[in-house]
């Protein structure tokens, strides 16, 4: 039989005949007014105003715009020196309502300039103890003296004027960039190249000692235009090294000499492939357009371990377009190996393509290119049917980042060719998020500087639905070294991964919605906390189909566009009608954590006789002899085992029989039928759940019953909205319950689950667990 879920009955059966009495009179002293605390009060206050640009349900505005910036470059590599030379040309496009006086140009890599202030941001001191290696690393190495060294910025050669400001740079306009009109300008540059295993950044070169040779993954390599938009004017916030980037989208016509031993690939459409391709790589190339189940081979091991002693002095030119991107990489080297293949999405074909040395093998050709075409699969399915014509993942020592199109990743054998699960879940995992980024923020474009979580944690939490099913496409990945895997062990996005956290010292913990350069914990905060957020609201609160929708709806009206944190939470409402303020509030605005328990258990009893505690609560209403008091006469009283008026003999048989005006009153008010039709229960418990943590949530209980069965209810969060602290549950049961356990399946990370049990349980000590294995 299943559980009776009654929330107000016991009132309805103890005061019902009480119900006209007078009220308690309302205490005539002053108190003190205050604001609104409820968890359940709208986000009208921390959400801006909709206007015509941002519409109160999460869509863009009739009014809303957005300015591009199209790029021509050319670009050459000194392998020699590592150095990269540039030159370019930028149309920005003014596509705002208001006139521009200046624009802002981004140049993220003087953040690796000597003189560069972020090598100071952090305090700093020494350790008592510190191994030789990271004692050389920290205090005796020179500086890395990078950053760009811009050497022209004109206009049809004539100079312009700039000023530049750490990783900023405006640059100065003699007449004001009306809407609607366009300005192009050129500038010229090069910098010294860093080793990003050395000094550290998301670019950069790996140097192989062993066959002198370089593999180069190039991004920020080129001034960058800002964003101006609605919400922030220029986004000019200096890059510090944390919070990553916000651009505008464009076209790009691209140019890259480099050794012509090199293999390289790059963000865009390869335009002079008959020129840098061999016939045997052209004809490979045709075969993998055409594999939708094994990667085809275009540069071979053989092939590349040969390019590796082949060191060119001449040069050749690769030369690549693409259309509405927000940045542009590329990867060089002659060490890479090279395969592709073709993955259907929706009704068009999309190339999975990997870049890799020898040090990758055989992980990376085995899974690299089959965990880029699951990847693009799932995300699609997700969101909306990936648009650009290729996906590359591109191997890199101690990497994970993305670009448009591309992206480098870690995870190699070790020196022995031994790779460990570790290694081969976490390069599984790495190619799965880095390319899912072109999904967010490639194309759902959000302001990575100012929000990290709006990538990655909208990035992370479908990492974890995509390392799900990659899993289930090839379960073989779930075999590791000494075990198989249940299921794939995803590092974040279950609720368990994040509780230690959450529960962590508060004064190292931040709010979600806090800038990145701004947080302790930048994994936790930008990546798990937000991925667990969203895989809670969609397997506990919304529901698959709901959140779903609602997910998808918030992609499709954003893709190519700027979303803000507001427009998400707002499509997330207005597409599912789940009001979910109490939860953007809780989980992104605030530190708090989940801990929500059983703190008592009473059995009651069904009565006719007056009971003390029955005769103390009618005394507060003027009712000294209800026994004898014609207004309860028909009175039934509820008790408990412990209460001074319980007999023994209540346990037994129908708790009707001991009630029986309440059979009188079922008798004189309904018909046989009714009654029949009427559930008696033999069981009636009345449970508080209290709540120590400050997030409110929805109560999962299971009960488990005397003859063997369970079954699990959810009470909806609203149950908190009048009382934060404490909540009470009147329960009448046909079937004794023996157990009950909040949260038994761990899906609201739960930070303390000693509470969650009822009868308690004792834990044994470590110590006396010891004991008693002596």
């Amino acid at each position: 039989m299943n559980l009776i879920k009654y929330t107000s009955l016991l009132l309805s059966v103890f005061v019902l005949s009480i119900s006209g009495f007078a009220q308690e009179q309302q205490t005539e002293e002053k108190q003190t007014g205050h604001t609104n605390e409820n968890k359940f009060r709208q986000l009208y206050d921390e959400f801006a105003t909709p206007n015509v640009y941002r519409t109160a349900s999460g869509a863009p505005g009739h009014q809303y715009y957005q300015n591009t910036a199209d790029y021509e470059m050319d670009i050459t590599l000194d392998d020699e020196n590592t150095r990269l030379y540039g030159k370019e040309t930028i149309t920005y496009n003014n596509n705002s309502p208001n006139k521009l006086d200046y624009l802002w140009v981004m140049l993220d890599q003087n953040v690796r300039a000597k003189d560069s202030p972020a090598k100071e941001r952090n305090s700093s001191e020494f350790a008592p103890v510190t191994p030789a290696g990271s004692f050389v690393n920290s205090h005796m190495k020179a500086d890395f003296d990078g950053g760009f060294n811009i050497k022209k910025v004109h206009q049809d050669g004539e100079p312009l004027p700039y000023t530049i400001n750490y990783t900023m740079m405006r640059v100065d306009l003699a007449e004001p960039l009306m809407p609607g009109d366009s300005f192009e300008f050129s500038i010229e540059w090069d910098y010294l190249i860093n080793n990003h295993t050395v000094n550290g950044g998301r670019s950069g070169y790996e140097y192989f000692e062993e066959d002198d040779n370089r593999a180069y993954v190039m991004a920020q390599f080129f001034p960058r235009m800002a964003v101006y938009n609605d919400k922030e004017g220029w986004q000019n916030y200096q890059f510090w090294g944390s919070g990553e980037w916000s651009l505008p989208f464009g076209s790009y016509d691209v140019k890259i000499t480099v050794p012509e031993d090199h293999i390289l690939d790059a963000t865009g459409k390869l335009q002079n492939r008959k020129e840098v391709f061999s016939q045997v790589m052209l004809d490979r190339f045709e075969k993998a357009k055409s594999s939708y189940d094994e990667p085809v081979v275009i540069v071979t091991e053989e092939e590349a371990i040969a390019n590796e002693k082949m060191n060119a002095t001449k040069t050749k030119t690769w030369e690549f377009k693409a259309d509405m991107v927000r940045d542009f990489g590329f990867a060089t080297s002659r060490k890479f190996i090279w395969d592709m293949m073709a993955v259907k999405v929706g009704d068009k074909d999309v190339m999975a393509v990997s870049l890799y040395p020898k040090e990758g093998n055989p992980l990376w050709e085995d899974w690299s290119t089959r965990a880029v075409a699951s990847t693009l699969e799932t995300y699609s399915s997700f969101t909306f049917e990936y648009p650009y014509h290729k996906a590359i993942s591109v191997h890199a020592k101690s990497q994970g980042m993305e670009y448009p199109m591309i992206c480098w990743n870690y995870g190699r054998p070790n020196e022995e060719g031994f790779i460990s699960d570790r290694v081969k879940f976490g390069m599984m995992s790495v190619i799965i998020h880095e390319i899912g980024h072109n999904f967010f923020p490639m194309i759902v474009n959000s302001d990575e500087r100012q929000w990290g979580w709006m990538d990655e944690g909208l990035n992370t939490f479908m990492q974890y639905l995509s390392e799900q099913e990659f899993a289930e496409k090839y379960p073989e990945v779930l075999k590791g070294n000494n075990q198989t895997y249940e299921k794939y062990p995803s590092r974040r996005g279950e609720p368990s991964k994040i509780v230690n956290y959450m529960k962590g010292n508060q004064e190292y913990i931040s709010p979600i919605m806090t800038n990145p350069e701004q947080v302790y914990q930048l994994g936790n905060n930008a990546y798990g906390k937000p991925a667990t957020a969203l895989n809670i609201l969609r397997e506990t609160v919304m529901g698959h189909d709901l959140f779903d929708y609602s997910f998808k709806t918030f992609a499709q009206r954003w893709k190519f566009k700027h979303p803000t944190p507001e427009d998400f939470f707002r499509t997330m409402e207005d597409a599912s009608a789940v009001e979910l303020d109490w939860y953007w509030r809780g989980w992104f605005y605030t530190t708090d954590y989940v801990d929500i328990g059983i703190e008592d258990v009473k059995n009651y009893f069904i009565t006719s006789n007056p009971t003390v505690e029955g005769k103390a609560l009618l005394a507060r209403y003027g009712i000294e002899d209800p026994a004898n008091d014609p207004r309860t006469e028909d009175a039934v009283y509820l008790l408990t085992a412990d209460s001074e008026s319980f007999e023994a003999s209540m346990k037994e048989g129908d708790p009707l029989e001991n009630a029986p005006k309440l059979q009188e009153y079922l008798m004189d008010n309904f018909t046989q039928q009714e009654i029949n039709e009427m559930k008696q229960p033999k069981h009636i418990y009345e449970i508080t759940f209290n709540k120590p943590g400050g997030l409110v949530m929805p109560i999962i209980v299971e009960f488990q019953y005397a003859d063997g069965t369970s079954e699990t209810i959810k009470y909806p969060v609203q149950v908190w909205r009048k009382n934060d602290a404490e909540v009470k549950k009147a329960i009448f049961s046909e079937k004794e319950i023996v157990k009950m356990i909040v949260d038994p399946q761990q899906e609201t990370a739960d930070v303390d689950t000693s509470n969650n049990t009822w009868p308690r349980e004792e834990k044994v000590s470590e110590f006396d667990s010891f004991k008693e294995g002596q």
